[in-house]
């Protein structure tokens, strides 16, 4: 069958297509035709072996997400069933419950072998089945970025009716916890560089957006949105760059969901906004098979639809990266199986 997989050392120049032999599924696994993959952040990093030690050992198959058809299941198997669409799980062995560190670490497209295969061979317990009315590239989406979305806005973030949130940019996880926030009834505010990419988030169902290239400090623009208020909740995805501003417009109390740290990983700010009004900094990264299914029954009753931007060929994975990397999409960047 045909993989991409990176071979011989690391780096993005020894990401290669090849073949490796089909897998065959033992007592509890299911093997799973692959129909399509899409692209998270993570994927650019793993090739570099960003992780160190976590990142797991090579030749890799990469990237994390995507959804396919069950072919096969071993013996005992319950969960699903031939004919089934699935989506593997980011995190194959956290079912639930509290994170700890064997959860956190057995993550798909680093240590464990990712989707950019023809099939794939998983415990049953590793995947959760997906609704009828998204098609395979909007499914393909799920595991990381609508889950990570889902875990910073209601797993830990409880937003409800009249709250407000800020979401940082247009990319997958914010796209996904902009439609989350306002199925729940909340307030959203979008910060952008791109004028049209604003103009789509309003379609979309944003109530509030900022330019953040024409009004650098935007902190000072959320003034008039909140009253003064602030945010019950942001979605931190800048890291370096945007959290001295977003505990300049947290509300006393509220919670900083730390999700990406694409403007760098070092932070120079004062702690003291986080101690005097008690502000929540709260780590997410993506979150456990019960919560995926909550989200999931979720957005088949509000028929929320994952935001595509572009979508690649199985055959042009590298460029799919490329392209990635621009952040000049709008939702996510998909493969085509």
């Amino acid at each position: 069958m045909r993989v991409f997989q990176i071979e011989g050392e690391w780096g993005i120049d020894n990401l290669k297509l090849s073949q490796r032999p089909e897998p065959t599924a033992r007592d509890g696994e299911v093997l799973v035709r692959m129909r399509a993959s899409s692209l998270n952040y993570r994927d650019l990093v793993v090739p570099e072996r960003g992780y160190g030690s976590y990142t797991g050992q090579l030749p890799l198959i990469p990237i994390s997400d995507g959804v396919g058809e069950v072919i096969e299941v071993g013996v005992g198997v319950s969960r699903v069933q031939i004919g089934d669409r699935v989506c593997p799980t980011y995190f194959q062995g956290w079912i639930g419950g509290e994170p700890d560190l064997q959860r956190l670490t057995q993550s798909l497209g680093g240590p464990i072998d990712g989707t950019m295969t023809e099939v794939m061979c998983l415990s049953e317990q590793g995947l959760v089945r997906v609704p009828d009315y998204l098609n395979d590239i909007q499914a393909a989406s799920l595991p990381c970025a609508a889950l990570t979305a889902w875990s910073a806005v209601v797993t830990n973030g409880h937003v409800k009716t009249g709250d407000r949130v800020l979401v940082q940019g247009c990319g997958g996880v914010a796209l996904f916890a902009l439609q989350f926030a306002k199925s729940l009834g909340a307030h959203v505010t979008v910060i952008s560089s791109s004028e049209e990419r604003m103009d789509r988030a309003v379609a979309l169902g944003a109530d509030a957006v900022i330019n953040y290239r024409e009004q650098p400090e935007w902190a000072k623009a959320t003034r008039e949105i909140t009253q003064g208020r602030g945010y019950d909740l942001i979605l931190e995805l800048g890291g370096e760059k945007t959290l001295p501003q977003s505990l300049r417009c947290i509300r006393p109390g509220g919670t900083l969901a730390m999700i990406g740290i694409l403007s760098g990983s070092s932070v120079n700010t004062s702690l003291g906004h986080i101690i005097t009004r008690q502000v929540r900094l709260q780590g997410i990264t993506v979150g456990h098979r019960d919560g995926m299914e909550a989200m999931l029954r979720a957005m088949a009753q509000h028929q929320i639809l994952p935001v595509t931007d572009k979508v690649f060929a199985f055959e042009e994975l590298k460029e799919a990266m490329t392209y990635l990397k621009s952040g000049a999409q709008f939702g996510k960047v998909c493969i085509a199986h």
